[in-house]
């Protein structure tokens, strides 16, 4: 009992650090500059390990909150990210503990994650930003059960865009992290 005590606090302790607002300084359109456009932003809380207690995210083809698995992989494998943020929305949260559970049941399995920026800002920011992305999405899966020998992180920054165009319509879909496991890159 005490163990788990100890477990719990210290792991909120840790992923208080995960929402941390402190940034490297910006430059270009990614400073706000005339002219760039910034998507709203939604409110984002600390991640925590509510909702596990009791969930199957992998009993059948699928689940109650639609993360459709393959093999017992879940299928939804990207991240989405505010404009020049790096913390998990709300929305995506069902996502990453998926793919925890997996892990944790699969001590095998191991998984790479992508951080991923649009293009504004310079290249050397927009790879620091894809950095924080997937190591704030390692630190969440690792709070959630997964082994730090499963998860590697990487940052591409804005070269392996998902969308071309130079528009907000299309820069959000490349604000992501990606998560690919083992063969799959």
């Amino acid at each position: 009992m005490r163990r788990t005590l100890i477990t719990v606090a210290s792991s909120a302790l840790l992923f208080g650090g995960c929402a941390s607002t402190s940034e490297e300084p910006r430059t270009g359109a990614e400073a706000g500059q005339p002219g760039a456009s910034e998507a709203p932003r939604t409110q984002s809380q600390p991640f925590e390990r509510k909702g596990m207690a009791g969930a199957d995210l992998n009993a059948g083809k699928s689940d109650p909150a639609g993360l459709k698995t393959a093999n017992g992989v879940p299928s939804l494998r990207t991240i989405y990210y505010d404009y020049d943020r790096f913390e998990i929305k709300d929305e995506h949260r069902r996502i990453v503990e998926a793919h925890a559970k997996y892990l944790r049941e699969n001590p095998s399995a191991s998984m790479m994650i992508q951080g991923n920026a649009d293009e504004r800002g310079s290249r050397e920011y927009n790879i620091g930003l894809g950095q924080r992305r997937s190591e704030n999405l390692k630190k969440a899966l690792l709070l959630l059960g997964a082994k730090e020998s499963q998860v590697e992180s990487v940052s591409f920054g804005e070269e392996k865009p998902a969308c071309t165009d130079h528009a907000e319509n299309c820069w959000w879909k490349n604000r992501r992290g990606d998560i690919r496991y083992s063969g799959e890159y």
